[in-house]
């Protein structure tokens, strides 16, 4: 989770999801969409990956970058249940569990 939470902690790689979350992009379209030098983007890119929030198919010459939204979603999701939001009544952290007087 702390991986994920690093990429987002940029607002450069914030608008690179923001724009995926529309569709697929091509990383030259992406860079396009920016006023950085491309090995700039790549390092952005490449943090994204790590991150898992990204993958990528090469087509040719060629790099499509697609949204993994499941991991975004199962972190933000991990990060509310930690301070009890969100998640099942009954599960670990969720809202309908008691938590065990002492």
């Amino acid at each position: 989770m702390n991986t994920v939470f690093k990429a987002l902690a940029d607002p450069t790689r914030r608008r690179v999801l923001e724009l995926l979350r529309r569709r697929p992009m091509t990383a030259g379209e992406l860079a396009d969409e920016f006023s950085f030098a491309k090995p700039t983007m790549s390092a952005h890119f490449a943090v994204l990956k790590a991150a898992d929030l990204v993958e990528t198919q090469k087509d040719g010459k060629q790099v499509i970058y697609r949204l993994k939204l499941s991991v975004l979603e199962d972190a933000l999701l991990g990060f509310a249940r930690t301070f009890g939001m969100g998640g099942d009544a009954g599960a670990p952290g969720g809202r309908g569990q008691k938590t065990p007087s002492a």
